[in-house]
Parts: structure tokens; C-alpha cells; sequence
């Protein structure tokens, strides 16, 4: 029985094992995703600075956009497997005659659906709850007094910026989940040309995700900005207004 559906238990295994190496091993501090945390809380710190943070408060409104648009896509996915699910007779015949899908067992397709249903959910889900945690970050934001003079209340004020901070940084988190299952499912939708093809496209997807997180340009430009001061003289303050 379980012959049949070594695929999807290898892409189990393998998305597992994707998660957890860019999540919770060792190496997750060298992710691209961990070095934006960095800056997610640098962003709050600054922001603590600021009286005025129109430009914070649009950044917020960008970042709920973004999410809200992949919660819609998740949630047309569920509707897709749902529709699928419920036209499999029609599908499978109109796929009959490609030679390299399986079309044989109808019980594995609806099986393998399932599980394409549930990868859209977890999606959603995670898409949703990051929606609402930007929206929290939003309200610490808002609540975050401004720096003053005083040391008291300075240290109130980053304490409040390092709330909003750590705040969007698991809002951060729970959508790159969601945006790895979306990526993962595309690897999972190669069941349809058997068991062998859905694990080879999982690896191909989980090869890509893997090189975006270790060494892609995007990491290169956040560690160029590490070291791009290095050697830059910079000029000496004119001070010949104070000189007698």
C-alpha cells in the first residue's frame, strides 16, 4: 500500500527537513530570512526616534497588502483542490492519454488532493495569522512614545520599539511559512507523473528556496552594506567658524 505513496511521504520528509534547516538548525542565522530580522527590529529602533512616522505606518499598510494578496491566493488553492476533489472522473479521463501520468488509481488521486488541500490551508492559515500580527505590530507602533530627554521615558521608548520590532519579526516568520508551502506545493503537484517526479520536483523547489536563502544576490547586497565603509576616509568636520 505505502508503494504507492512513497512520493508524498518523501516530500513530507523533505519539507520537514527544508523547515527545520532554515528555521531551527545552526545554519538558520546565515538565512537571508534571519539577517532581515535584524533589520525588522533595526526598523523599530529607529522609528522610536521619529515624531513624525507616516513613512512607518505606509511601510505597515504595504506589508498588510502584500500578505492579504497571498491569503487570496491561498484561499483560491483551497477552492481549486476542492473543485478537483469533486471533478476527478472528467480530469482524469482528460488526462488519460499523456503518457507519463498516472491515471490508474482513482482512490491515490483523491488521496493526493487531499494532501494538496491541506498544504493551501496551512498556507492560509499562516498567512492569516501573520495579517493579524501585522496589525498588532501596527498598534505597538502606534503606542510607542517618542524619545525624550528624560532617561525614563527613553528607555520606555525602546522598550515599546523593541515590542513592535520583535512583534513583526514573528509576523515575519509566520508568512515565509506560508509563502514555503505555496512554493512546496508546486513540487507536489508533480504526484500527477508518479511518486518518483513529485520527490525529484520537491528537491528542485526545496535546491532553489535553499539557494535563495544561502547565496542569493539578495544576502550578498545585506552583507555588501556590512563592509561598503571599509577603506572611505571620511572628511574632517570644518571647524573654522569656531577658530579666533
Amino acid at each position: 500500500m505505502l508503494d504507492n505513496y512513497y512520493g508524498v511521504i518523501g516530500f513530507a520528509l523533505i519539507a520537514a527537513g527544508f523547515s527545520w534547516l532554515v528555521d531551527h538548525s545552526p545554519l538558520a542565522k546565515h538565512t537571508l530570512s534571519r539577517r532581515m530580522d535584524v533589520h525588522r527590529k533595526q526598523w523599530m529602533m529607529h522609528m522610536a526616534a521619529r515624531s513624525v512616522r507616516i513613512m512607518d505606518s505606509q511601510i505597515i499598510a504595504g506589508l498588510q497588502n502584500g500578505i492579504a494578496f497571498f491569503a487570496s491566493t491561498a484561499l483560491l488553492g483551497i477552492g481549486a483542490a476542492f473543485t478537483l476533489i469533486t471533478a476527478l472522473d472528467p480530469v482524469m479521463a482528460a488526462v488519460g492519454d499523456v503518457p507519463f501520468l498516472d491515471t490508474s488509481s482513482r482512490i491515490q488521486w483523491e488521496v493526493m488532493t487531499l494532501g494538496l488541500l491541506v498544504i493551501y490551508a496551512y498556507a492560509f492559515f499562516k498567512f492569516g495569522w501573520a495579517y493579524r500580527l501585522v496589525n498588532y505590530s501596527a498598534m505597538l507602533l502606534g503606542a510607542t512614545p517618542d524619545v525624550q530627554r528624560d532617561t525614563e521615558a527613553t528607555a520606555e521608548a525602546l522598550r515599546g520599539a523593541y515590542r513592535a520590532g520583535a512583534m513583526n519579526v514573528v509576523a515575519g516568520r509566520q508568512f515565509n511559512r506560508g509563502l514555503r508551502a505555496l512554493f512546496l506545493s508546486i513540487g507536489y503537484l508533480a504526484w500527477i507523473a508518479g511518486p518518483a517526479a513529485q520527490i525529484g520536483g520537491t528537491l528542485i523547489v526545496v535546491g532553489l528556496l535553499a539557494s535563495r536563502q544561502f547565496f542569493s544576490p539578495a544576502l550578498a547586497a545585506l552583507a555588501a552594506g556590512e563592509d561598503a565603509m571599509d577603506g572611505v576616509e571620511m572628511p574632517a568636520a570644518d571647524d573654522s567658524a569656531n577658530r579666533t
